[in-house]
């Protein structure tokens, strides 16, 4: 069909700005959150603060069950002993028994064993009966510091040292005494205090009875929760080195992959910017699956279509340039010949010309005027659903009111009964329809009709609304239904008012109706012999929510 011909012809020469994005990639969905990169960022992240966390929380669960287990295990050993110690009567005096020290001391020493643990025997009065550090040969203290050379004065204690220790063993006294009392009670005490060396030990105090009389209270203590502690921290270090690592690595990545690209592509726009270049070009990154490949390719496309658009207004201004340039060299050579031309009608005829050529002038500026801001009234206003039968219907009777004897008329044909609204802009619209209305009606002759319809396009499924011109003049040269919508085009047929168009109409049809996700295009009217009858323009748009 040589419509389709035409429309392929119409979109090769499109501007940049109105063909479909060629380079535009669909986005994966199947993405974490639609990014890839912004996965891979939260799930290293996410590795590093588990690996810190679950050592966190490991070493702390450790800390309490290690307490609580040593408890445990400290409870059900002091009982066992607090009731072999009553049982086997290792008491003295009667009726009211009371514990054998030397009896206690010797049964402790034979049966208990102390590894890492220490065992306390108070009496009645909570006075030390047995202690396993002296009845054993275990002792206490801490590794004695390196020795000094011979003849080095030994080194002066300080009186904060010593008053820091004194009172750190006054407390550790006063805890133990306080746990001893309340054991004495009849209640079985446990918890978690300091040693006389400042250590932390998990400590038992249960009451030993004879019966069910209190002889004493019996203490068990372990004192190494700090260094089994310690050796757990000392484990959490390949996780800390670890996810250090991780983080590392991490930050490496993001520096990588993120900051050094988006510091190219800024470098890259600087160039642009500062030696006038036309487009940014990265191959390197433009081959990238992520946003950083998608900003990249986004970037150079906006370049290229600025760098396009710069042309197009460079070529622009040259029109505009040469198209005002006539009408002026005319004005100029009139009012030249006007003062050396003597005979009236001459001089009539030199007005007329200079009124045309004003005329043309002032149109000419109007619709440079409109086609410079075209683009910023198609950006500024909101698209909205617009109404195409009513929209017609209203053009169409503005020109049958004020339609002048000897004008062709514009008639409307009836209109479908089905929706015809698109989105867009109605005034951008009712500019299309005015413009090719009165271009059919500049070609048509005296008495001539233009007639005007809406309906349904079924071979365009993407754009089934359809509005077509049609006019009774002589057609449009075969070869030049594609350059009648190319600016300051004004050839015209012989016979045709000069100078009545700016050759700016269909260009800025083309490019309105461009902007709506439409197409237009012109044929010709032929009859079944042949013979061209008129030019009819032909417009398809999109129903709202279907763009093409």
């Amino acid at each position: 069909m040589a419509s389709d011909i035409v429309t392929a012809k119409a979109e090769a020469q499109a501007p940049p700005e109105a063909r479909p994005d060629e380079g535009a990639r669909p986005r994966r969905l199947f993405r974490f959150g639609g990014s890839r990169l912004g996965g891979l960022i939260l799930a290293l992240n996410l590795l590093s603060l588990m690996i810190l966390f679950g050592g966190a929380l490991a070493l702390n669960e450790w800390d309490r069950g290690l307490v609580e287990a040593r408890q445990e295990s400290l409870t059900v050993q002091a009982e066992l002993l607090s009731n072999v110690l009553g049982e086997l009567g290792i008491t003295e005096g009667e009726p009211v028994p009371v514990l054998d020290g030397l009896a206690a001391a010797q049964w402790l020493r034979d049966n208990f064993i102390p590894q890492g643990q220490r065992a306390r025997l108070y009496d009645i009065d909570g006075v030390l009966v047995v202690d396993s550090y002296v009845v054993s040969e275990t002792i206490g203290g801490s590794d004695l510091p390196p020795a000094l050379p011979a003849g080095t004065p030994p080194a002066p204690v300080e009186a904060e040292t010593q008053a820091r220790e004194a009172a750190q063993s006054e407390r550790a006294r006063s805890q133990l005494a306080t746990e001893v009392e309340a054991a004495l009670a009849g209640t079985p005490q446990a918890g978690v205090r300091l040693s006389d060396a400042g250590e932390r030990v998990v400590s038992v105090s249960i009451p030993v009875r004879h019966v069910r009389q209190v002889l004493g209270v019996l203490t068990l203590e372990a004192g190494d929760v700090d260094a089994i502690l310690s050796a757990q921290r000392r484990a959490l270090v390949p996780f800390a080195l670890v996810a250090l690592a991780v983080s590392l690595f991490s930050s490496l990545l993001l520096h990588v992959f993120v900051a050094r690209p988006v510091m190219r592509l800024s470098a890259a726009a600087d160039q642009v910017r500062m030696q006038r270049a036309r487009a940014i070009s990265l191959p390197d990154l433009e081959g990238r699956k992520d946003e950083i490949g998608d900003l990249a390719r986004s970037l150079e496309t906006m370049t290229l279509a600025l760098s396009d658009r710069m042309d197009a207004i460079e070529r622009f201004a040259a029109d505009v340039s040469h198209e005002i340039k006539n009408p002026l060299t005319s004005i100029r050579s009139a009012l030249e010949t006007l003062d050396l031309v003597k005979d009236k009608a001459q001089r009539e005829k030199l007005t007329a010309l200079l009124q045309a050529d004003v005329r043309r002038l002032d149109r000419l500026i109007t619709d440079i005027s409109n086609a410079s801001r075209l683009d910023a009234e198609l950006s500024r206003d909101r698209p909205r659903a617009v109404d195409l039968g009513r929209l017609l219907t209203e053009i169409v009777g503005v020109y049958q009111t004020t339609l002048k004897s000897g004008e062709p008329t514009v008639r409307l044909s009836p209109l479908p009964s089905e929706t015809t609204r698109v989105l867009g802009r109605d005034g951008p619209l009712g500019q299309v329809i005015r413009n090719l209305i009165d271009n059919a009606r500049s070609f048509s002759p005296a008495g001539g009709q233009v007639r005007v319809a809406l309906g349904r396009d079924s071979g365009d499924p993407d754009r089934p609304l359809r509005i077509t011109v049609e006019d009774d003049g002589p057609g449009i040269p075969s070869e030049n239904l594609e350059t009648v919508f190319e600016r300051f085009y004004t050839s015209r047929p012989k016979g045709t008012a000069f100078g009545a168009n700016s050759g700016l109409g269909l260009s800025i049809v083309r490019q309105i109706v461009e902007a709506h996700g439409g197409r237009v295009w012109a044929v010709n009217r032929k009859a079944e012999d042949g013979t061209v009858q008129g030019a009819r323009f032909e417009i398809n748009l999109p129903l709202p929510g279907r763009r093409a």
